[in-house]
């Protein structure tokens, strides 16, 4: 493929064109204040020159830098992998480009990374779930446009969030109906809004089955904190655990067995989520499959909506699918 003519420039094409060169940047950059046979005639320059124009220059003349921010608070969590695929790929497709920051489930660096990647982009996208909700109200007020994810901040921000909480009603309702009465809640991180709608969902399940006895368990958000969970699992006398996500579930799956625990037969594991990995485990993982690509890409465009001066869509809910797989089972007789 022959390559373009090197130093071809908006000059150039001012010059085959016969005008000005804001008249050439207005038109190439869709500006309706151009006449249209106007502008057409300057593209038609423009593609007999093969001139591109240069992204700076383009950022420059539109005020923008085609870029947003997205800050998430594990980059190795594979839920947020696939949230950032989305988004990044619905982005891509509308000529934007992703920075990324990963907080590293530190409630400091969900507050700077927030504001210091705003500065340097046109939007951002945030999914902060250890910030406190006062905090989380003055920083969206102030570093806009923005989107939170699995957070809202009143209105005129939009929010995209997963339902965790309807999600582990229906993880409980599947052990309930499996005959488990004795169930273990291995809990995330305490100020985490995400266990705390995992704990109201239990909360309202205990409250419409008295003769469940469910107890909370520290845990944690890795592999490592589940394994870590296991003697105090078995030590419980539970029949089944909720885990607060795959990763947990897994570790603590993996424990159990090497301690000679039959999985479910002797106890039944749930996770949450669905990250690739879940149906791979032996056995494979009941969890609830997350639409964490989807999240992303709708974030986007709700962003999207922003960055064009139009009004963003309503809070956006997607609820997570129970997928039963082969760690859970009957009660143990």
């Amino acid at each position: 493929m022959p390559r373009p003519p090197k130093g071809v420039t908006i000059a150039d094409v001012a010059a085959q064109a016969g005008v000005s060169l804001s008249t050439v940047s207005r038109a190439l950059n869709g500006n309706p204040t151009v006449d249209p046979a106007l502008a057409e005639r300057v593209r038609e320059a423009a593609a007999s020159l093969d001139y591109r124009a240069s992204p700076l220059a383009r950022s420059l003349v539109l005020g923008r830098t085609q870029t947003i921010s997205v800050v998430v608070p594990d980059l190795g969590n594979p839920t947020f992998q696939e949230v950032l695929r989305g988004l990044s790929r619905a982005a891509a497709a509308d000529q934007y480009h992703v920075l990324i920051a990963d907080s590293a489930e530190s409630v400091d660096e969900e507050r700077l990374l927030a504001v210091e990647t705003r500065r340097r982009t046109d939007g951002i996208i945030l999914c902060a779930p250890r910030l406190p909700q006062d905090e989380l109200e003055r920083l969206a007020a102030g570093i806009g446009p923005i989107v939170l994810i699995n957070r809202s901040a009143g209105d005129g921000v939009p929010t995209v969030r997963a339902d965790y909480g309807a999600a582990l009603g229906d993880e409980l309702t599947h052990l309930y109906g499996l005959g488990h009465r004795r169930i273990v809640f291995l809990a995330g991180i305490a100020r985490s809004v995400a266990n705390a709608a995992r704990l109201e969902a239990i909360a309202d399940f205990r409250a419409s089955h008295d003769d469940v006895e469910i107890t909370e368990l520290p845990g944690g958000v890795d592999f490592d904190a589940g394994a870590a969970a296991a003697p105090a699992v078995l030590a419980s006398g539970a029949t089944a655990v909720l885990a607060f996500n795959d990763l947990v579930a897994m570790g603590l799956q993996s424990a159990v067995q090497a301690s000679g625990c039959r999985v479910p037969a002797d106890l039944s594991i749930v996770g949450f989520d669905d990250i690739p990995f879940a149906r791979h485990t032996t056995p494979p993982l009941t969890t609830a499959a997350v639409p964490a690509a989807e999240l992303g890409a709708r974030a986007w465009a709700q962003l999207r909506l922003l960055l064009d001066g139009e009004e963003p869509g309503p809070p956006l809910s997607l609820r997570p699918q129970l997928t039963v797989r082969g760690s859970t089972g009957p009660v143990p007789r």
